[in-house]
């Protein structure tokens, strides 16, 4: 072995490294020391009865050879035969071994510990890290002779060699001068060398990164190092990282998840691999540790931010635990219950899993509890918001029993009870709760069961009144609250707005508000756009207000591309549209609203909202907003009157000329215009309207069809209404609808506008000759309506399906 490390140096080099190793003494090989047949320096020395040493192991393996081959045993050496194998112990020649072999690698320890130096040469370092690990492999008791020799600061102050080879074969030092040995650990546990060990892992795909893994698997042995390995930042999330990289090798990825598994010892190390993702330790030790560990844990979990899969991971594992805990837990134990079960509960999956193992009647409970048991009211604040995250989970409250009586969320005393709450509670719990009804009301399952028990409570009023709180947290749930409860209680709360001061103008300042779309304002514009739309009251009130200049200038300004980008901005248009569709249905009873639509030309913004494609709602309102528009034409059209003949003209009719007037409208037989009179025809609506016809929302297709009627209404000129539709091609159209006969209502509107279409001679005969059509309003003959088979029968007459009896019965008489 002093050969090996000697032959290792080149002492011929003229280097101060090679001039200071040429310097160290090493003693000789003693011949006597040597084993003849291993020709190394033996541990274990024994002699024959002939006098001849050697290795035991090596004398022992050369008798079993000579058995095995059937010889008598012999000296390896003189090869004569030997009467016995007995080995005797050469004591004195050990001993003297040991203690040859003692200073000389206590020499080269010396000679190796002068060589750790950033200014010595690469070959130097590497041989002299290469004989420490040689020298720890071949004794653990060689391993203490090392941090006695304080070899160990000088290794670590390897690792900042810029020699890649050197900081790999250092890493690999320390870790085989760790291996078994608790003290060689802890001299490495200054925070400033584990910071250094640390570093390696950011080192992608190279050895470093893996012996550096490979060490602090090592260290993390050390209970007392597993808090210093945490402390360094980073530490922690590179482990969590590499455990779950696709990238790494097995190997590495196993040391990593080793390491970690060690960490796990401590408790704050748990705390940090919980935050970096890793919940299962915390979980573990959750479920597993004494009570004063899980109360902790808990109320850890309580502060952490999850990721929607990891809440229904942690929902699972401990979800069931944590309600026990809300059962029968203290005060302080509840509280971080309720802490945790508010971080989990926010993701649907995860709030399924929480109903599942029972929340909600001890979360009931302890809403409505009072007296000496009650909660405090900070934790009744997280009662209500864990609440509020479970309704939203899509789960069915009306069949989830809550309470001894087969009660469930939606039973009308609990309904009371939440609207006692959020009347009497302070705008914290109240704005929670809020969110709880508005979870109620999204789903069809519990809307009308919420409707009812707010009807028999009389709670409208109230609710009502939170539209004009001061602190948006309170106001913007009611208002949705208010929306959600519009379709099915329109009338209630068209009244209670008109009844009251200051909640219809909150409403429109909410709309008005310049700050981008909110959420709040497209459920306020919403609200208004449920209730009832031929309510003149409310109309009234909103022209008052002055609501539909507001609406029309933000409708203008979202068409202009002035008001976009947030995720409401769909949802808050369509709203505007209906709001303004409130003033075409007042039209007659109301001269404001005629003054209003003229004024803003409502025909124009109508006709070019049905070019709003994507948006249904927008269309379908707009068209049937024209089709009310269109109806009022015949009022506001001026007719001329006919001008009076002279007395001359009178008598002699030849004298006569008549005259004609110019300009008139061809339907309406008077002035139009589209702002003045509302006129399709005038306002280029018609192209629109028939395009219309073939959309996939048959919705959109019935209001227009609606529309395009108004131009076939008795009190204006029918054929050339007619015309106008042909001329746009529209005829076409409105017998593909009867076709398709996608709903009745749209069937009936067909048919009827059909029947006027073929009371012109020359398009009744030239689709008489169309079977479908034909067909089709015979299928209407024999399966609509009584009314629509009066007209289908007559517009079948037109096409000489069916004879024209009338004027036989009129000779006949």
């Amino acid at each position: 072995m002093s050969e090996s490390w000697r032959g290792s140096i080149d002492l011929g080099s003229q280097s101060d490294e090679s001039y200071q190793l040429e310097k160290t003494h090493i003693e000789p090989i003693y011949d006597a020391f040597v084993c003849p047949l291993t020709k190394q320096v033996m541990r274990d020395p024994v002699t024959l009865e002939n006098g001849q040493t050697f290795e035991r192991e090596a004398i022992e393996k050369w008798f079993k050879e000579c058995k095995e081959s059937g010889r008598k045993p012999i000296c390896p050496l003189t090869l004569k035969e030997l009467r016995s194998i007995e080995l005797n112990p050469s004591i004195a020649l050990r001993n003297t071994i040991e203690e040859w072999t003692a200073r000389n690698e206590s020499a080269q320890l010396d000679i190796a510990g002068r060589s750790l130096s950033l200014s010595s040469s690469e070959e130097i370092v590497l041989q002299a890290l290469k004989y420490i690990q040689h020298i720890c492999h071949k004794s653990r008791s060689n391993k203490h002779v090392v941090r006695n020799a304080e070899l160990i600061p000088l290794i670590v102050v390897m690792l900042k060699s810029s020699n890649r080879k050197v900081r790999t074969k250092a890493l690999a030092t320390l870790r085989i001068v760790a291996e078994d040995d608790a003290d060689n650990k802890e001299a490495m546990g200054d925070p400033s060398t584990v910071r250094t060990i640390v570093k390696f892992l950011s080192h992608e795909q190279s050895q470093e990164r893996k012996e550096a893994v490979s060490l602090l698997y090592e260290l993390s042995k050390s209970a007392s190092l597993c808090g210093q390995i945490g402390d360094v930042n980073g530490a922690i999330l590179i482990l969590v990282g590499m455990t779950s990289s696709k990238s790494e090798d097995v190997w590495t990825v196993e040391k990593a998840e080793q390491t970690l598994e060690n960490l796990e010892k401590c408790e704050k190390n748990v705390r940090q691999m919980a935050e970096n993702g890793r919940l299962q330790p915390l979980l573990t030790t959750m479920l597993e540790g004494p009570p004063e560990t899980k109360l902790a844990m808990a109320s850890f979990i309580g502060e952490l931010v999850l990721s929607n899969d990891v809440k229904v991971f942690v929902a699972r594992r401990v979800g069931s635990v944590l309600v026990d805990v809300m059962i029968s837990g203290t005060i302080q134990a509840r509280e971080s219950a309720l802490k945790a079960l508010n971080q989990i509960s926010s993701s649907e999956p995860s709030a399924e899993v929480l109903i599942e193992a029972g929340i909600l009647p001890p979360l009931i409970k302890d809403l409505f509890t009072d007296g000496m048991n009650q909660l405090p009211m900070r934790l009744k604040e997280i009662s209500a918001t864990v609440l509020a995250s479970l309704v939203h989970s899509g789960s069915d409250f009306s069949s989830i029993s809550i309470g001894p009586n087969s009660q469930t969320l939606v039973s009308e005393d609990i309904v009371h009870n939440l609207l006692h709450l959020i009347s009497n509670t302070g705008p914290a719990i109240g704005c929670k709760l809020l969110h709880v009804l508005v979870g109620l009301t999204s789903s069809s399952t519990t809307v009308l069961d919420v409707v009812s028990a707010i009807r028999s409570s009389g709670a409208i009023i109230s609710l009502i009144q939170f539209i004009e709180a001061p602190q948006k947290e309170l106001r913007v749930p009611s208002i949705k609250l208010l929306h959600n409860l519009s379709p099915h209680m329109g009338r209630e709360l068209a009244d209670s707005l008109c009844g009251t001061a200051g909640q219809l103008t909150s409403l429109i300042k909410v709309i008005s508000e310049n700050d981008g779309i909110t959420e709040e304002q497209a459920a306020a514009v919403g609200l208004l756009a449920d209730l009832p739309e031929r309510d003149i009251s409310l109309t009234a009130r909103l022209l008052d207000e002055g609501a539909f200049e507001l609406v029309i200038s933000r409708v203008i300004r979202i068409r202009k591309g002035e008001i976009r980008g947030s995720r409401f901005v769909t949802p808050y248009q369509e709203g505007l549209v209906r709001v303004l569709a409130r003033l075409t249905y007042v039209l007659t009873d109301e001269p404001r609203a005629v003054s209003l639509a003229c004024e803003h030309d409502l025909t124009a913004l109508f006709t070019d909202l049905l070019l709003t494609n994507g948006l249904d709602d927008v269309q379908m309102v707009s068209a049937l907003a024209l089709e009310n528009l269109s109806l009022e034409s015949k009022r506001l059209t001026q007719v001329p009157e006919a001008p009076k003949q002279g007395f001359c003209c009178s008598i002699f009719s030849c004298l006569s000329q008549r005259q004609t007037i110019t300009g008139l409208c061809r339907v309406h037989l008077g002035f139009c215009s589209s702002r003045e009179s509302f006129c399709l025809l005038e306002g280029k609506a018609v192209g629109k309207l028939v395009a219309c016809l073939d959309h996939r929302n048959e919705k959109v297709a019935e209001a227009a069809l609606a529309a395009l009627c108004t131009l076939l209404e008795d009190g204006v000129d029918i054929e050339q209404g007619v015309l106008v539709l042909d001329e746009a091609q529209g005829i076409k159209p409105i017998i593909d609808v009867l076709l398709e006969n996608q709903t009745e209502s749209l069937r009936q509107r067909a048919v009827w506008a059909l029947e006027r279409i073929l009371r012109r001679e020359d398009i009744a005969y030239n689709l008489s000759s169309d079977q479908t059509v034909g067909t089709a309003l015979v299928e209407a003959f024999r399966n609509a309506d009584y009314r629509t088979r009066q007209i289908a029968e007559l517009a079948l007459k037109h096409v000489h399906k069916i004879p024209n009896f009338s004027g036989i019965f009129t000779k006949m008489g």
